[in-house]
């Protein structure tokens, strides 16, 4: 009997739709939370042809342990926790379902940013409290503000799509981004610190920008400034923000994504009410699901089939 050739996820599932396009395929699954131990495990066990990332880093060692291993497929844009320069040398193609989920996380970081800026969490909680603090509270009014976006890929692009129908100033800081709509205004980098109420990251994690919001550039925010957070937790100094949060400098936050992922418990961030809190999820949604595993089954197969 010959054997087929295996693709290996690094979770539980995957769309019904992307596993009818790898029917030619053994499917193995690493479970819901598997480590990266587990995924060399598994490559070790079954020398898989292709893995699609949904959790999970892969490293060299992984890559080492699947000699058949011809490519790696993100489920979703982000590829930072897969060892690029180690793929690249052993010839394995890295590919990512860029756009797949844009506009799941576009509507997380609009529902975080309005959030913050209308008190929703703070408000709810009062109101279940048993008080009434119309008389007192005054929300923050988005039209006519300043909203810096970072990274103007698709996700960030359609932020800003969204930000500027809602009548928000949009400057758009992205060194690599060309050919702008016109209603992102390019701005550098000191600009987008100064001049927003709002900055939403929308960046991949790199060694050169982790850490963008630090204790530093925070100091340099308008007083007030609104930070929401759906790329990756690295992007900012946890430290930091939580600092500027209590002084002041900044007047909340929304964040789908932290440095350690889970978000370890107890922490810093779950005792401040002016830090709005999601587990990573603004790319989950059930129609992003399946954009994002078809996409990453067929850019696999695009792969293997050149």
């Amino acid at each position: 009997m010959i054997k087929r050739p295996v693709f290996l996820v690094t979770g539980a599932d995957l769309a019904p739709q992307a596993l009818a396009l790898l029917a030619d395929f053994d499917m193995v699954y690493a479970g819901k939370t598997p480590t990266e131990e587990d995924v060399v495990r598994l490559c070790k066990q079954h020398d898989p042809v292709g893995i699609i990332v949904r959790y999970s880093r892969v490293g060299a060692q992984a890559m080492d342990a699947a000699p058949s291993l011809r490519v790696i497929s993100k489920h979703g844009s982000g590829t930072d926790t897969i060892d690029k320069q180690a793929a690249a040398q052993r010839g394995i193609q890295v590919v990512a379902a860029v756009g797949a989920n844009a506009a799941a996380v576009a509507e997380q970081a609009l529902a975080l940013m309005l959030a913050c800026a209308k008190s929703v969490i703070q408000l709810d909680q009062r109101m279940r409290a048993g008080h009434w603090d119309k008389a007192t509270h005054k929300n923050v009014e988005l039209e006519g503000r300043t909203v810096g976006v970072v990274g103007l890929g698709a996700i960030g692009l359609r932020f800003a799509k969204v930000a500027n129908a809602m009548g928000m100033r949009v400057l758009g800081f992205d060194p690599y981004a060309q050919n702008l709509p016109t209603f992102v205004q390019r701005a550098d980098w000191s600009s987008i610190l100064s001049e927003s109420d709002v900055i939403s990251l929308h960046c991949p994690l790199t060694n050169e920008n982790a850490h963008l919001l630090n204790a530093s550039s925070l100091a340099a925010c308008k007083s007030g400034v609104l930070i929401v957070n759906t790329a990756r937790g690295g992007l900012i100094d946890e430290s930091a923000l939580l600092e500027a949060v209590r002084n002041g400098r900044v007047g909340a936050a929304g964040l789908d994504s932290f440095a350690i992922e889970p978000m370890a418990h107890p922490h810093l961030f779950c005792e401040e009410p002016r830090i709005v809190l999601s587990p990573h999820i603004g790319g989950i949604t059930a129609d992003a699901y399946v954009k994002m595993g078809v996409a990453a089954a067929h850019n696999a197969l695009q792969i293997l089939r050149a």
